[in-house]
């Protein structure tokens, strides 16, 4: 036994837990006493939703933990789109977080990596606004959708 967590839930809230959608009808609290792969429903994005390079690379990943059958499907996506998500961005901070992203894949540390991503969205939300346009390690590179 690795380390043990407790989640508390809201009343109809939704967890995906190694590709089991589990929704509770009151609050409820709950251990994970093993290393289980689990996505809280306020983490799941939409396919919609996956409107910019970061966010399509975390749908990507996403699909590993709520879908089990789809995983290497994913994972062969994932393999695909990271060169070209390197090629895309000049950001330092970006680059060295996506080759993080990519060692904690590697390591089959799938929800690290996702939260890695989500902490880079309000960064990538400036570079792509060209708010940091002046320097040029800060914007997305020519072409810089997939």
């Amino acid at each position: 036994m690795k380390n043990t967590l407790k989640i508390s839930l809201k009343a109809n809230e939704k967890i995906y837990v190694n590709g089991a959608v589990i929704r509770v009808d009151r609050k409820v609290s709950l251990e994970l006493l093993n290393d289980v792969q689990f996505l809280l429903e306020g983490h799941v994005l939409q396919p919609e939703q996956a409107s910019t390079p970061l966010r399509q690379l975390y749908f990507i990943l996403q699909v590993m933990l709520i879908d089990p059958d789809g995983a290497g499907d994913a994972r062969d996506m994932f393999r695909r789109s990271l060169p070209l998500l390197l090629a895309t961005f000049d950001d330092p901070e970006i680059l060295a977080s996506l080759k993080h992203v990519d060692r904690l894949v590697a390591e089959d540390h799938v929800y690290e990596a996702l939260r890695t991503i989500r902490s880079l969205y309000p960064l990538e939300r400036r570079v792509m606004a060209g708010t940091e346009a002046e320097q040029p390690t800060a914007r997305v590179a020519a072409g810089g959708t997939f």
